[in-house]
């Protein structure tokens, strides 16, 4: 395993051919390092990656940490290579740790978001689904088109018509005292804290299409830096926030958990 600066000849730099976590940090540890982990560990198996220790990923994150409250992103490569798209006679990943500021996500958890649909249509592709790589163009366009629209947050949908995510963070709605959230056998990421709402929630995952949701009563979005943000207006009509508290603190009351 190498630890090294990023070079031209790095293949995620290449190809878009890697993988990443943006982990949060509070009170100075990795939070829900474990499901950071199993998502990086199941994402290199997934893609053929050469096998790297959990100790020395999870050494090389903690070591980035300088403040309580921060942002450690961790990036692991296929590794380096010669030019083409052949992935043989390569060496071991390289891991690639940096750290930023936290975002403060204080005013959206207490107030909520301003949603609306995305004409953006994400491809389908089974064997890159639930996988936060690298080649994230998609995305890009995406936040590009969010940033252009005037609301806060848009959801996409993928080329069939279901719901898949917002730009970056995972989708839950509430509907007659259920929730539900897009399965992502076909396209999305499968976010750490979607994971984790997963195991501490009743919670149905399916495929909806725009007409399923429209009619919904709330609706938050989740990811490791922002938790659990209420959507307060979906397609400029106003939703319920009051579902969504119980969500937030259920997160609050597990913050700890996985560290």
């Amino acid at each position: 395993m190498h630890v090294q600066q990023p070079s031209v000849s790095d293949r995620s730099f290449q190809y878009g051919d890697g993988i990443f976590s943006t982990i949060r940090v509070k009170n100075g540890v990795l939070q829900f390092w474990p499901l950071h982990w199993h998502r990086l560990q199941q994402s290199m198996q997934r893609l053929g990656f050469g096998l790297i220790p959990e100790a020395e990923v999870k050494a090389q994150a903690q070591a980035q940490i300088s403040m309580p409250e921060q942002v450690v992103k961790v990036l692991v490569s296929r590794g380096h290579g010669g030019r083409g798209y052949s992935t043989k006679a390569l060496g071991a990943p390289d891991i690639y740790c940096t750290a930023s500021p936290l975002p403060d996500y204080s005013v959206q958890q207490q107030q909520g978001i301003n949603v609306a649909n995305a004409s953006l249509r994400l491809g389908i592709q089974p064997l890159l689904a639930g996988i936060k790589h690298t080649s994230r163009l998609e995305t890009v366009l995406h936040k590009t088109e969010v940033e252009q629209s005037g609301f806060d947050e848009l959801l996409a949908f993928d080329t069939e018509g279901f719901a898949v995510e917002f730009s970056a963070a995972n989708m839950f709605f509430y509907q007659n005292g259920q929730w539900f959230t897009p399965e992502l056998s076909q396209a999305g990421v499968a976010g750490v804290m979607r994971a984790f709402l997963l195991k501490k929630l009743a919670v149905t995952e399916g495929r909806f299409m725009a007409q399923d949701i429209a009619d919904c009563e709330a609706m938050f979005a989740c990811n490791a830096l922002m938790g659990v943000v209420p959507v307060h207006h979906y397609l400029q009509r106003p939703l319920a926030l009051a579902p969504v508290w119980p969500v937030q603190q259920l997160l609050a009351t597990n913050s700890e958990e996985g560290c």
